[in-house]
C-alpha cells in the first residue's frame, strides 16, 4: 500500500508544482508593477514598503489556471488610525484593471493577463500585538515560514496538502468555506513532517477532545491555552497556535462540518490512493439527476443570486441563504441527498433530493383560549388536543417545487434581507 500512495504522490506533486516558465512571468510582472507602485509613493510621499507575501513568497504555491500574488504594503506607525486603503488607491492611480475589494480593511486586485496581484495595505507593528488587523501578521507569517522551511521536501509535502485541500474544497478561511488557510496548511505539514503523517492525524481527531497544537510550546498545558485564548476564537475542531502571537488560533476559521468533509476525503484516500483525490470536482447535475432518479428521490435545482460584491461577500451571504432554505425544507420533505457550489461571481447552484414526509403536526392555541381555537380549527382539517393545547395534522400532498413557490411569494422580504435578488429552478 505505502509504494501506490508514494507512486500516487510523485504523479501529483508533478502536475501541482507551477512550471518554472510561469513562475518566471509572473516575476516579470512583479518587477513591471513594482517599477510604477513605488514611483508613485515616492511622488505622493507615501511612507510605506511593498513586500511579496503569500504562498509565492513561502514557494508554496500550487499550480493553478490563475494565480493570486500578494503585494502587502507595509505603513508606517505615524499611519496608526488612519485610512491606509484611500491611501493606497491614490498610490495605484494610473495603473490600469484596478479592482477595490471591500472588506474588513479594503485591498485592491490588478488583473495581469489570467493572474492577479492583490495589493494589501497593512500596518507596520514591531509586535504582533499591536495589529490593527489580521493582515498586519502577514510580514510574521512569511518570515516565520521561509525560516522554519528550507527543506525542498517539506515544500513539496505543502503543495501536495494544499492541492489536496483545494481538491476537496477545505482550503480556504473565506466564511463560504470555513476550511483551512494557507498558512494553517503550512503549519501543520511542518509540524506532522509530511502530507500523509498530517491527514493520518487528522483522522484520528476525536470530536469530543478538541486537538491543540503549540508547535513553539509558548503554553505549558491545554487548560492554559482554553484560559488565554479568547472563547469566540476556541469553536474550531483544531486549534493551532500561531507561533508568531500566541493568541491567536490559526484555524479559528475551520468549522466542524467542512472538517468532517475532509477527514473523509483523507479515509478514502487512505483506504483507496488515487490521484483523483487531487482534482477539483465540479458539481456533475446529470450525475445527481441518475442518483436521485436510482433512489427514487424528489429533486430540485437552484440557482440563486445576489448583488454583493463577488468573493467572500458574495459566497457567505449564497451559502447562509442555501442554509437557511436547506432548515426550511426539512420542515415538510425529508432530504436525503443535497449540494452547494459556488463559482467565484455572484451566483450558486443549490440541489435537493428528497421524498415527502406523510404528514408534519402543527402546534396550536391553548384549549383554553376559545376565539383562537375556533380559528385555529377553520384553518386546519384534522385538530386534536393534548395536554390543554390543539394540535393540527397536515398531509404533505403537494410537490417541492410547489412548496418553493409558495415559500418565495410568503418571504420576499426574507429574500431582500439575506441579499438575495433572484432564486430560480433551472431543474
Amino acid at each position: 500500500m505505502s509504494s501506490t500512495i508514494n507512486s500516487v504522490l510523485s504523479q501529483v506533486l508533478e502536475k501541482t508544482e507551477p512550471d518554472k516558465e510561469e513562475i518566471e512571468h509572473i516575476r516579470e510582472k512583479i518587477k513591471e508593477f513594482f517599477v510604477v507602485f513605488k514611483t508613485n509613493l515616492k511622488k505622493k510621499k507615501i511612507h510605506a514598503e511593498a513586500f511579496v507575501g503569500g504562498s509565492f513568497a513561502k514557494n508554496t504555491m500550487i499550480k493553478k489556471e490563475h494565480y493570486d500574488v500578494d503585494i502587502f504594503l507595509r505603513f508606517d506607525k505615524k499611519y496608526r488610525g488612519k485610512d491606509i486603503s484611500s491611501i493606497t488607491k491614490q498610490a495605484l492611480a494610473g495603473i490600469k484593471n484596478v479592482q477595490e475589494i471591500h472588506g474588513s480593511r479594503n485591498y485592491f486586485k490588478i488583473r495581469i493577463n489570467s493572474s492577479y496581484i492583490e495589493v494589501v495595505p497593512v500596518l507596520k507593528v514591531s509586535n504582533p500585538k499591536e495589529a490593527e488587523n489580521i493582515t498586519d501578521l502577514s510580514y510574521f507569517h512569511v518570515n516565520y515560514i521561509n525560516k522554519k522551511i528550507k527543506n525542498k521536501k517539506i515544500l513539496e509535502e505543502i503543495r501536495l496538502a494544499k492541492a489536496f485541500c483545494h481538491a476537496t474544497n477545505t482550503y480556504g478561511a473565506e466564511s463560504y468555506i470555513s476550511g483551512f488557510s494557507g498558512y494553517g496548511i503550512e503549519l501543520l505539514v511542518y509540524h506532522y513532517k509530511s502530507f500523509l503523517n498530517f491527514i493520518k492525524a487528522m483522522v484520528n481527531v476525536n470530536e469530543k477532545d478538541k486537538l491543540i497544537i503549540d508547535i513553539e510550546k509558548d503554553y505549558k498545558n491545554k487548560m492554559q491555552v482554553l484560559m488565554d485564548i479568547n472563547h469566540a476564537k476556541l469553536l474550531s475542531p483544531i486549534i493551532l497556535i500561531d507561533p508568531t502571537y500566541k493568541q491567536r488560533n490559526v484555524l479559528s476559521a475551520l468549522s466542524q462540518d467542512t472538517f468532517n468533509k475532509f477527514k473523509d476525503a483523507c479515509k478514502q484516500f487512505l483506504k483507496k490512493p488515487g490521484a483523483d483525490a487531487f482534482e477539483v470536482k465540479k458539481l456533475n447535475l446529470e450525475e445527481v439527476k441518475d442518483r436521485t432518479k436510482k433512489n427514487k428521490n424528489e429533486l430540485i435545482i437552484l440557482k440563486a443570486a445576489t448583488e454583493k460584491q463577488e468573493g467572500d461577500i458574495a459566497g457567505s451571504k449564497l451559502v447562509k441563504f442555501y442554509r437557511h432554505l436547506n432548515e426550511e425544507i426539512k420542515e415538510f420533505f425529508d432530504i436525503k441527498d443535497s449540494g452547494f457550489e459556488y463559482g467565484g461571481k455572484k451566483t450558486a447552484l443549490y440541489f435537493f433530493a428528497m421524498k415527502k414526509k406523510p404528514g408534519i403536526i402543527r402546534q396550536g392555541p391553548k384549549t383554553s383560549d376559545k376565539d383562537n381555537v375556533r380559528k385555529f380549527k377553520r384553518n386546519h382539517k384534522t385538530t386534536f388536543n393534548k395536554s390543554g393545547r390543539v394540535y393540527a395534522r397536515e398531509k404533505i400532498n403537494y410537490s417541492i417545487k410547489d412548496f418553493l413557490n409558495t415559500w418565495e411569494s410568503k418571504n420576499k422580504k426574507l429574500l431582500l434581507d439575506m441579499s438575495i435578488k433572484e432564486l430560480r429552478v433551472i431543474g
